[in-house]
């Protein structure tokens, strides 16, 4: 009679069964603030018509979902990142207008918020345009440039009455935009000129 033949149950290779190793998450608790700082970045250089989800996430060293996780939509991260602009913007004009006393004084920290702040800091400059360009055409950051014209004028209006103020506002954004635009932009005196033409 032939010995029975058992066959005992082999064990499992445990080391075949443990599957690659798991990244660790990254500790990374500003991860929405350098996305922001980051959108801010690709819009400078390739402008909003360059700026996505994967190109700001691919810049800023984080997965895709991450974009995604924390702005569900692009114009939501635009907007963000514009508001963070417009708001460092908003707080050097308010700065410099409370600074001075009298309204000549007023002007002349116009000019050099002008001429300083905007038009001498290309970076500045091109993420202002950008954001003109883009709320013409996005609801979501047409928002941001109101708020961003509602504190420029309350500044203002430390030393003008509230249409002066309104006035003065608007010739500030069109002399962005022809600055930007022009191939012989306005001197510091021409700034200076038009401003105080509006005032007189």
């Amino acid at each position: 009679m032939a010995a029975r033949s058992t066959t005992w149950p082999v064990a499992p290779d445990e080391t075949a069964a443990v599957g690659p190793p798991r990244r660790a998450r990254r500790y990374d608790p500003d991860r929405r603030e350098r996305l922001i700082a980051t959108a801010l970045d690709v819009i400078a250089e390739h402008g909003v018509a360059g700026a996505s989800h994967r190109v700001i996430a691919r810049a800023a060293d984080v997965p895709l979902g991450s974009t995604t996780y924390h702005f569900s939509t692009l114009d939501e991260l635009l907007a963000a990142a514009f508001t963070v602009h417009a708001e460092a913007v908003a707080d050097a004009l308010e700065e410099r207008m409370r600074e001075v006393t009298g309204s000549d004084a007023a002007l002349e920290a116009l000019v050099g918020h002008l001429t300083q702040d905007l038009l001498a800091d290309d970076r500045a400059l091109v993420l202002a345009v950008e954001l003109y360009l883009a709320a013409a055409r996005r609801p979501a950051l047409r928002a941001v440039t109101e708020a961003w014209m509602r504190r420029s004028r309350r500044a203002l209006e430390l030393h003008f009455d509230a249409v002066t103020a309104r006035e003065l506002d608007a010739l500030v954004e069109g002399l962005v935009l022809h600055q930007y635009l022009s191939t012989e932009p306005m001197t510091p005196q021409q700034i200076r000129h038009a401003l105080h033409r509006i005032t007189r």
